[in-house]
């Protein structure tokens, strides 16, 4: 009823690099000056969840944890926060992944929806027994824009995958 995933393409392997390159680009995006202003997605959440959930073996919990410093470093907040909630993202999305790529990509949205939401709770947790103010309501937008963005991203990041439409009579898929 709900496995919508009946496509009748079938996906290459994904290339190291372009899981590496989209990583660092989902860095990149959340090191814009744009949080002050906006809402802005962590993309860096949103690439290592769908990494996390299409690759597992390829994007671990130390992808996690490593991205997780340098967003540490790089927001100057505390040793860890970014970390510990990548890293407990990362082994949601991980252990959903199974199941997670049965549904369909609004669905499959709202399956790792509770999982932003958890990860931004971890990093506004940590802020506070640090000594910080709670830092508003706001922040809990970010975690629904990331999981609105999920099939979008999604299909973007799969195109590189996609099979060539043309069939050979020789090849038997």
């Amino acid at each position: 009823m709900f496995a919508t995933n009946q496509s009748p393409r079938i996906l290459k392997p994904v290339k190291p690099w372009f899981i590496v390159a989209t990583l660092i680009l989902a860095l990149l995006l959340n090191l814009l000056p744009l949080q002050q202003w906006l809402f802005m997605p962590d993309w860096v959440m949103l690439a290592l969840a769908f990494w996390s959930v299409r690759e597992w073996r390829h994007v671990g919990l130390g992808w996690a944890f490593a991205l997780g410093l340098l967003m540490d470093v790089a927001d100057a907040s505390a040793l860890g926060q970014h970390a510990l909630a990548y890293v407990l993202l990362g082994y949601g999305a991980s252990s959903l992944s199974r199941r997670l790529l049965w549904f369909s990509l609004s669905l499959q949205a709202l399956h790792v929806l509770p999982l932003f939401l958890v990860a931004t709770s971890i990093q506004a947790a940590i802020r506070m027994i640090a000594g910080d103010m709670f830092p508003g309501w706001g922040i809990f937008v970010t975690p629904f824009l990331v999981a609105l963005l999920w099939p979008i991203v999604s299909f973007f990041l799969l195109i590189p995958q996609y099979q060539p439409e043309e069939r050979d009579e020789n090849r038997p898929i």
